[in-house]
């Protein structure tokens, strides 16, 4: 294990770099990013016979350790009937193990004031735990106990079903719009993997079982398809305990699931939903463009943050000069093999949602037409940086970084993802946005009942001054 100390000015360097101004040029960026290469020569990477990936990263001036497992195991892996299977799944894995029943993971680690979660994607599950670095080896016994034996019972399933399905219908069908969106967006990409919820239907999560959630446990929980980092105060013998309790797990003879990048048709699509809750309209853009393992993930990722992203985006530029929306904004899915770049807009008074619509594909049509010059791109990639650099002052998410790594950098996975993003040219992103947004999104309408369209529809035909006064009092 390499030594840690030297690893003390590496972030106290990093801590002074996150202050810089972002004045000078392009150059400026390798100095920015050297903490990203002088942290990776403190980080051990191993591989168990068993196929488990481990990371170890030693911290100086730490008392506590941070534990990330990351799983390849999310709702694409879910056969029809087996919607929101793993969502449900990660809820049990804090139900119980065959040698820490029922509350005990929950109760031990709250015992050492741990803080623990975890959450479930369409590509993978993630599970972390932040605790006094002297209970590392119990903690790590507890993890494997729990991902390789866990105990489910009819009681604990039907809590878990439960608590799933209240927190479905706090946060989705509970809510206007949410649902019905949802499965617009869903149906677009209905055929593939991504083509369902990560929650699941009701119907799929209360016909779960025992017997059904544990065949899902034996079919995707095992030890190749995981990744652990461990970050922090780390004792001599955190390898060896990696290899006591997790190395003896047997990987099946089965292959690992595979997934290919989806086929899209980017055509434009136009739909619209009413909602009797709905309190005002609302319009939702979405444009496919590619996943996280394709050569043009990055250029996408500088072309969202241009357009929509940040506080300087063009976005953000048009709504300063011409303030269309009472409300935008704009959460980007990046999964495997599909990404999504998507905008929420919901309109003042006398704007329509054909104006907002088309105030969007112009801004589009401007970057696909023009580009933008080096030193923007340059301001793109810095802000990058600076936000990828945060996340390494703290050790949860730092472990989540190096536990979510890609294949290809699983020898570099904190420098690695920089690379890509500072190789992308100012053609790069002119060649993206023609290729993947300028062909159309879709649109879909969230419509309120029809006395508030009609009462807004009054507004928009009214003098300015009016229809401001009367929208602060309408909403």
């Amino acid at each position: 294990m390499p030594n840690s100390r030297h690893a003390q000015p590496l972030l106290i360097a990093l801590l002074s770099l996150l202050g810089l101004s972002a004045m000078a040029d392009e150059a400026s960026l390798e100095p920015l990013a050297a903490p990203l290469y002088q942290l990776e020569q403190h980080l051990s990477y191993y591989e168990l016979d068993n196929g488990l990936k481990l990371h170890l990263l030693p911290l100086p001036n730490k008392q506590s350790v941070a534990i990330s497992s990351q799983f390849a195991v999310g709702s694409r892996n879910e056969a029809e009937g087996e919607s929101g299977y793993a969502h449900l799944f990660e809820h049990m894995l804090f139900k119980g193990s065959e040698n820490a029943p029922s509350d005990s993971y929950s109760q031990t680690m709250s015992a050492y004031s741990g803080r623990f979660n975890a959450s479930t994607f369409f590509d993978a599950t993630n599970y972390y735990v932040n605790l006094p670095s002297q209970a590392l080896e119990l903690a790590l016994w507890l993890e494997s106990d729990r991902f390789i034996r866990p105990r489910l019972s009819d009681e604990t399933v039907r809590n878990q079903q439960q608590t799933v399905l209240e927190e479905m219908a706090t946060t989705i069908d509970n809510q206007p719009y949410i649902r019905p969106a949802m499965e617009f967006l869903l149906n677009q990409i209905k055929d593939s993997p991504y083509g369902h919820a990560v929650i699941g239907s009701v119907d799929d999560v209360s016909a779960a079982t025992p017997a059904s959630l544990s065949r899902f446990h034996h079919d995707y929980y095992r030890p190749d398809a995981m990744q652990m980092a461990i970050v922090g105060d780390l004792p001599a013998q955190t390898r060896t305990w990696v290899e006591q309790y997790f190395g003896a797990w047997q990987k099946p003879t089965t292959p690992l699931a595979n997934f290919e990048p989806l086929k899209v048709d980017r055509r434009p699509v136009q739909g619209e939903i009413v909602d009797g809750r709905g309190p005002w309209p609302g319009l939702l853009l979405a444009w496919h463009t590619v996943g996280a393992l394709d050569k043009d993930a990055a250029a996408i990722t500088l072309v969202e943050d241009y357009l929509l992203q940040n506080r300087t985006s063009m976005l953000e530029q048009y709504q300063l000069k011409t303030p269309d929306t009472l409300l935008h904004y704009s959460i980007p899915l990046t999964m495997e093999h599909l990404g999504v770049m998507n905008l929420i807009l919901v309109p003042r008074a006398k704007v329509s949602l054909d104006d907002l619509s088309q105030r969007i594909s112009q801004m589009v049509d401007q970057l696909a037409d023009k580009g933008i010059t080096d030193k923007e791109l340059t301001q793109l990639k810095r802000r990058w940086l600076l936000g990828y650099l945060s996340k390494l002052d703290n050790d949860v998410g730092l472990a989540n970084l190096l536990s979510s790594s890609q294949q290809r950098d699983l020898k570099q996975p904190l420098s690695g993802p920089w690379e890509r993003i500072a190789a992308v040219t100012s053609e790069d992103i002119q060649r993206v946005t023609l290729q993947y947004l300028s062909p159309g999104y879709v649109r879909l309408d969230l419509l309120p009942p029809w006395y508030i369209r009609w009462g807004k529809a009054i507004l928009e035909w009214l003098p300015e001054g009016v229809s401001d006064s009367l929208e602060e009092k309408v909403l």
